[in-house]
């Protein structure tokens, strides 16, 4: 059976550099990758290895020194701030280390914000099954501060899935959780990949959270240095010895 990958974004020849003389960081370096539709792809390496500075070129949160970045067939590097900001609205979601809910409204008008921004109401059967998908029927009426952690970042999960984005992007998502709640929102996150064909990229530092990908990118002195498929904990752990971490 053939099947015609799409490339839902897209670094090419990416580089980032921070400060002038003698204070200047390389964090990215000619950093070429693509991120498939319908994909997990984690992000990992040391601390300054440049995986965050990717994900936030790539999301369009952070403008790149050289090279380019597409999501689709949109050009980043062409957008002026309305145009980048209308882009990230329509086209990406994200989901990061702190919740980020808004503490006045319940889960499911938190849930809905992005729409609400925009100025569009939610599709009532992608929502509930985007609710169904992290469990959170039960909860909706709720505000942040009767939710567990856990809860609050499946609500930012549900969030992130509900506008259907093009690809979301996680930086950490689990960083705030015990590890059982961490494992129930990367479980989520790997079912909105597989059933409900969602496109994810997560930086990550953490092997076993790295598993839940389909593929893990390894980066290393701002440049990609290796590629792993089908990753589990051991075969993640092993390769993050090379960097030192």
């Amino acid at each position: 059976m053939t099947n015609t990958l799409t490339v839902a974004a897209r670094a090419e020849n990416a580089r980032k550099v921070y400060g002038h003389g003698d204070t200047q960081v390389v964090a990215l370096d000619d950093v070429s990758v693509d991120f498939t539709a319908g994909e997990f792809t984690a992000i990992m390496g040391p601390s300054g290895s440049g995986k965050s500075t990717l994900m936030h070129c790539v999301a369009g949160l952070d403008s790149l020194t050289g090279g380019r970045v597409l999501i689709g067939e949109t050009d980043l590097t062409t957008l002026d701030d309305k145009h980048l900001t209308l882009l990230r609205r329509e086209k990406v979601g994200f989901i990061f280390q702190a919740f980020n809910l808004v503490p006045t409204l319940t889960a499911l008008e938190n849930i809905t914000l992005p729409l609400s921004l925009a100025g569009k109401k939610p599709d009532p059967a992608w929502l509930d099954t985007v609710i169904d998908t992290v469990g959170l029927a039960n909860r909706l009426t709720h505000r942040p501060s009767e939710l567990s952690g856990g809860q609050q970042q499946r609500v930012a999960v549900a969030r992130a899935l509900t506008s259907r984005p093009q690809i979301i992007f996680a930086d950490e998502p689990t960083g705030n959780l015990d590890s059982r709640a961490g494992s129930e929102i990367l479980s989520f996150m790997r079912r909105a990949v597989r059933e409900l064909g969602q496109t994810i990229v997560m930086v990550t530092h953490d092997p076993v959270s790295a598993s839940y990908a389909s593929r893990v990118i390894f980066l290393n002195d701002g440049g990609i240095v290796d590629e792993l498929l089908d990753p589990t904990p051991e075969l993640v752990l092993d390769r993050m010895k090379k960097f030192g971490e």
